[in-house]
């Protein structure tokens, strides 16, 4: 199925410890290049996380965020623990100083629960966040990759349907190839009666068998349906496939450069431009195809 690079996904969920937020936002890109912000207690999920990106995306430059809000327990309303030897150290350090003062001011407990160390952090469990998180990334990984193929499906509608024209024009193109070579053996032999000389037949029918040559296009045709072809069968592949349909353009428009290089009539110079409008159309397209 053909994907996108371009999207965007946003997952949030609302765990005992707090609130994850993975947003996740992808363009195009000739590679794989993943920029990655997470809060410092959430850091030692980065391998996982570009691992887990590797292995479910193919190319595209993807910003991936998470925000994470800790519930209102964990910001301070919770039981306050003392660190009782640090305190008592505190207050046998007071004693002393006010043993060398001649008038020392009282020390409040407020005061010397201030002092740095003197409360307990409470350490949370943050394991099961993390489980959480990941779990998280990949949902949000879900909906990044169903936005991206439904932006492929319609930008494969607009390839097929870029193709059919193309098709189309092959067709008209190639019909007209026994006029136009007709057009150019009047339009010889008109010349050399006007001149009013006696041609040798033989060397006239040779000049124009050298100048049918010249101006063959039916292996550029060819190569045209069969990049069609190819095309066809590149949008069936279950896999990256925004290379090679880039690669295919390139082809395409080396075909419609040489069509129009050997265009002897109007008809045939308007084909090869409508070929290359076609073709651009499409290219643009696939630059943005995973």
């Amino acid at each position: 199925m053909i994907r996108s690079m371009t999207a965007f996904a946003r997952s949030e969920e609302q765990t005992e410890g707090g609130a994850l937020v993975w947003e996740l936002r992808s363009v195009n890109h000739r590679y794989l290049e993943v920029s990655l912000r997470m809060p410092e207690e959430f850091r030692i999920l980065e391998t996982r996380v570009r691992e887990l990106l590797q292995k479910r995306l193919g190319r595209g430059k993807v910003e991936c965020n998470l925000r994470f809000r800790a519930t209102s327990a964990q910001g301070g309303e919770g039981e306050i623990l003392v660190n009782e030897p640090r305190v008592l150290d505190l207050l046998k350090a007071c004693e002393q100083v006010e043993d060398w003062m001649v008038n020392p001011a009282r020390v409040t407990a407020l005061e010397i629960l201030k002092w740095p160390g003197a409360i307990l952090e409470s350490e949370t469990d943050m394991a099961p966040l993390h489980e959480a998180a990941m779990t998280l990334l990949d949902k949000a990984l879900d909906d990044l990759i169903a936005s991206r193929e439904a932006e492929g499906e319609r930008i494969e509608a607009m390839i097929k349907q870029r193709c059919e024209s193309i098709a189309d024009i092959v067709q008209q193109v190639r019909k007209r190839r026994p006029e136009v070579m007709a057009s150019l053996r009047e339009k010889l032999l008109q010349r050399i009666a006007d001149l009013d000389v006696d041609a040798d037949p033989q060397r006239v029918e040779q000049e124009l068998v050298m100048i049918a040559q010249k101006l063959d296009v039916d292996e550029e045709l060819d190569r045209l349906d069969s990049h069609l072809v190819e095309v066809a069968n590149v949008l069936k592949r279950n896999e990256p496939v925004g290379r090679r349909l880039d690669f295919l353009m390139q082809e395409f428009n080396r075909e419609s450069n040489t069509l129009g290089s050997k265009s002897q009539d109007s008809e045939t110079t308007k084909a090869a431009v409508d070929l290359k409008v076609l073709i651009e159309q499409m290219r643009e397209q696939v630059q943005n195809i995973e």
